[in-house]
């Protein structure tokens, strides 16, 4: 109900200032250009009572092309503020008033030289104050935002910063779980960018690469029902289009967010650029059981390994067992000792031996 009385109360004021203005234009038009054509005393009231009308109905009949077009612009506008962090907002507020002031100061010196040629500077002197003017606020707005004025608190300081999402992770997928186990806090950060690129990738000819864009469509879907999904609409047009990792570097730079990512080489970008990252695959290894010399595994020996009867497994987290002696267990599941435990950069490797054999000497 609010609703529709802020749309209705809107609507009469466009149209009545819309008619108002419309009605003046008519008047000034029969006054400089009508009432100088005729000699008739009838024509002369006709027209100066038929122009002001005329005008102000012709201003009734557009003021509804001018309020959607008022609208769409504030529309955008919310969008854009709703972005911003308090800081920058409030640093673009002081940007935009000193902007205007610069402009006042302008205005006075303009008007002091261009007054001076008579009526016709004054209007050359209106319409520069006006584009100065315009120019002179945007500039303030956006050095003020990048500026930060006051020191008012932003996502820098709450609790839990935000999560910058790439495309490597909504593939891989395993956000899910970690969303569901309530070990990720603060907000999920999805930019227009990376959901472009993950299309893209649904739409690949490439049947692989189609698979697994579909696949990040779902674990996109999934996100949805467990969290809440910021889309930020940011966009670098001073990077290259197809830059999408430094895009994401970016955007964790402005939103003081965290970057959650696959990429080993993201990574080290983000680290370099400053940008703290959680990268799941360390989670992951960081997260795995300890597993030590001379314990027992029970393991599904699926393959033959590099060297002669080696046989090879994988526990469930895909960590990798290579069975010596195994290579006559493939097919078959095996109770086998760990004999010793390879830390590599690719991740962990096991080896062990089938339990009750005799180990080499």
């Amino acid at each position: 109900m609010n609703t529709n009385f802020s749309g209705a109360v809107l609507r009469a004021l466009f149209a009545i200032v819309f008619a108002v203005t419309g009605f003046l234009l008519g008047r000034e038009a029969y006054i400089n250009l009508f009432s100088l054509h005729f000699a008739s005393e009838a024509l002369q009231w006709t027209f100066l009572i038929a122009s002001p009308v005329v005008g102000a109905l012709i201003g009734v009949l557009l003021s509804p092309l001018a309020q959607s077009l008022f609208e769409d612009e504030l529309n955008l506008a919310e969008g854009a503020i709703e972005r911003l962090a308090p800081g920058e907002i409030a640093g673009g507020a002081i940007g935009l008033i000193a902007g205007l002031g610069i402009a006042l100061l302008i205005k006075s010196i303009l008007f002091e030289f261009l007054s001076l040629t008579g009526r016709a500077g004054s209007y050359v002197a209106i319409v520069v104050y006006l584009i100065v003017a315009v120019f002179c606020a945007y500039l303030g707005a956006r050095v003020g935002a990048k500026t930060r004025f006051l020191p008012i608190a932003d996502e820098r300081g709450s609790q839990a910063s935000v999560k910058i999402v790439d495309t490597s992770v909504i593939v891989d997928g395993r956000i899910v779980e970690i969303v569901e186990s309530g070990f990720l806090e603060g907000a999920l950060v999805v930019p227009r960018f990376v959901l472009r690129e993950l299309q893209a990738i649904a739409d690949s000819l490439d049947p692989l690469k189609r698979t697994r864009g579909r696949r990040g469509l779902d674990v996109l879907s999934r996100l949805q029902e467990l969290r809440t999904l910021d889309i930020d609409e940011r966009d670098y047009d001073d990077l290259p289009p197809g830059s999408v990792d430094a895009k994401l570097v970016r955007l964790a730079q402005d939103r003081a967010g965290k970057l959650l990512t696959n990429d080993y080489n993201l990574n080290r970008v983000a680290h370099v650029e400053g940008v703290e990252v959680l990268n799941i695959n360390e989670l992951s290894g960081a997260v795995r059981p300890v597993v030590l010399p001379g314990e027992e595994l029970h393991v599904a020996v699926i393959r033959e390994g590099k060297e002669p009867q080696q046989g090879v497994g994988y526990l469930d987290d895909g960590t990798m067992i290579v069975v010596e002696h195994g290579r006559r267990l493939i097919g078959e599941q095996a109770d086998v000792v760990v004999t010793s435990v390879l830390q590599t950069a690719a991740g962990r490797m096991i080896f062990a031996r089938p339990k009750g054999s005799i180990p080499a000497r």
